[in-house]
C-alpha cells in the first residue's frame, strides 16, 4: 500500500498503512533524501562511507561465522551467550510436550524475552545462577528473563511453570522483576516499572483477543495455532507473522500516538514530512514488534513451516545499528547536541538517527551482497543484522565508549 497525498484517506487506511513494512521503509525514505540533500536539522548522510562501512561489517561478519552461515538475528542467539547450552533446562521441561505444544512454550519465552529485552542501561549485571559468570546488556537480560521464566513467574499454573498466560502476566510485579533480575541500588536497571507495565498490558492483550490467542487459557504462545492456519502448503510470510504481531501486541505500548483511538506503536511525527492528511507526519519504526517477529520465526520453523518474504521486513532502528552508521561516518552530527545532550525517543534527533539507520542498512546489505556475490535469499537482511550490523555496532561502542551509544537516550524500558 502506497501512501497517498491526498486528503482522502480515512483514519483506517491510514492506520493499516502505519503499521506495515512498507511504510517504515516509505518515511524513512522520505527523512533519508532530505538528509542526502543537507536539509534535515540533525543529521547530514555520507555515502561515500557506505563500502568502507560494509567492508567492516563483513570483516565481522566472517570473524563470527567463518563459513557464513549465518543464523536469524532474534532473541535466541542472546540466550545461547558464551555457546553454553543454556536452554537445555528450558528444553528438559518440554519432554513429551507435541510439537506445537513446544512451539507455545518458545513463543511464550521469546515475547515475554523480548519485551524485556529493552536497553539495561551502563551498570545493570546479571550474577548466572551456577556459574555466577555475569552478564550485562542484550545477553543479560535474555539469559535472567530465561531464569525468571523458568521459575513460574509469567505463569499462573503451578504445575506449568514453563508457560505465560495472561492472569500470570497481569498479576506479575515490580518486586518480582527486581528480583528476578537482581536490581537495587547498587545494581540499577533502567526502566523497571515500564517493562512490568509491558508484561501487565500483554496479559490484557491477549485474554481480549481469542482470535489470535485462541484456547480456553489465553497464551503468546497460542498464536501459534493461529499462525498455523494463515500458512499455505507449509509456507507463513514473515509479513503475515509481522502483522499479527502488530494486531495482537499493538495494544500494550504505553503513552503513544494514536489514530482514532488505535494505539500505533512505535511511530513517531517529524516536521520534515510534508502535511498531506491523516497520520503524514508520523514516521512508524517497530523496532521491537519486527525484533519480535524476527523471533518467533525459528518456532515456526521447527514445526516445519517454511518462512517467505523475510526482506519485506525491515533492519531494526536501535542504538547499535544506529551507533554504527554514527561511528563510521555514513551518519554525520549537524550540531554539538546530538552527541552532547540526552534526548527523549520522541524527539527529532532521535526519530532522525533511527530513520536513517533502516535505510542505511538496506543499504549495506545491498553492498555485502554485491561484496559476497550473493542475493536477498542467500544474504537475507535478518542475518545482516545478525552477523553483522548489530555487532559490528557493539565493538565499535565498547571500543570508542566502553560499551555507550554514541547518542544518548532517556529511555523508558518500552522503545529500546
Amino acid at each position: 500500500m502506497m501512501m497517498s497525498s491526498g486528503s482522502e484517506w480515512d483514519a483506517a487506511t491510514a492506520i493499516a498503512y502505519l503499521q506495515s513494512p512498507q511504510a517504515i521503509r516509505d518515511r524513512c525514505t522520505v527523512l533519508f533524501d532530505l538528509a542526502c540533500a543537507d536539509k534535515l536539522t540533525h543529521f547530514r548522510c555520507d555515502l561515500e562511507k557506505l563500502d568502507a562501512t560494509a567492508a567492516y561489517v563483513l570483516e565481522v561478519i566472517r570473524d563470527q561465522y567463518p563459513d557464513l552461515d549465518v543464523p536469524f538475528h532474534s532473541r535466541w542467539r542472546h540466550f545461547e551467550g558464551d555457546g553454553s547450552d543454556r536452554l537445555q533446562t528450558f528444553y528438559a521441561g518440554l519432554a513429551g510436550a507435541s510439537p506445537i505444544e513446544r512451539a507455545r512454550s518458545q513463543v511464550d519465552l521469546a515475547v515475554t524475552s523480548v519485551l524485556l529485552d529493552a536497553g539495561a542501561g551502563a551498570q545493570w549485571q546479571f550474577c548466572e545462577p551456577g556459574t555466577q559468570q555475569m552478564w550485562q546488556r542484550s545477553e543479560g537480560l535474555a539469559i535472567a528473563s530465561l531464569y525468571l521464566f523458568q521459575a513460574g513467574a509469567f505463569s499462573s499454573q503451578m504445575a506449568s511453570p514453563f508457560q505465560a498466560d495472561a492472569s500470570g502476566l497481569r498479576a506479575f510485579s515490580q518486586e518480582e522483576l527486581c528480583q528476578g533480575f537482581q536490581v537495587s541500588d547498587r545494581n540499577p536497571l533502567v526502566g523497571v516499572g515500564g517493562r512490568v507495565q509491558l508484561l501487565n498490558q500483554l496479559g490484557r492483550a491477549i485474554a481480549q483477543n481469542p482470535g489470535l490467542f485462541p484456547g480456553t487459557l489465553p497464551r503468546p504462545g497460542n498464536l501459534v495455532d493461529y499462525l498455523v492456519t494463515q500458512a499455505t502448503d507449509g509456507k507463513l510470510a514473515a509479513t503475515t507473522v509481522f502483522r499479527a504481531v502488530m494486531e495482537g501486541f499493538g495494544s500494550i505500548w504505553p503513552g503513544r500516538v494514536a489514530i482514532a483511538g488505535v494505539n500505533l506503536g512505535d511511530v513517531w511525527p517529524h516536521s520534515s514530512l510534508p502535511d498531506t492528511g491523516i497520520g503524514s507526519q508520523l514516521v512508524p519504526l517497530h523496532k521491537l514488534s519486527q525484533w519480535l517477529t524476527y523471533s518467533l520465526l525459528e518456532p515456526l520453523q521447527d514445526l516445519g513451516l517454511t518462512i517467505t518474504d523475510l526482506d519485506q521486513l525491515t533492519g531494526l532502528a536501535e542504538y547499535r545499528n544506529g551507533g554504527l552508521c554514527v561511528d563510521m561516518g555514513l551518519l554525520q552530527p549537524k550540531h554539538d547536541g546530538v552527541l552532547g545532550d540526552r534526548h527523549l525517543p520522541s524527539s527529532e534527533v532521535i526519530v532522525e538517527w533511527r530513520a536513517l539507520t533502516v535505510v542505511l542498512l538496506d543499504r549495506i546489505a545491498a553492498a555485502l551482497r554485491a561484496q559476497l556475490g550473493q542475493d536477498e535469499t542467500q544474504l537475507p537482511l535478518v542475518k545482516v543484522l545478525e552477523g553483522g550490523t548489530w555487532t559490528a555496532g557493539r565493538r565499535l561502542a565498547q571500543a570508542k565508549r566502553g560499551g555507550l551509544p554514541p547518542i544518548q537516550i532517556d529511555s523508558d524500558g518500552t522503545v529500546f
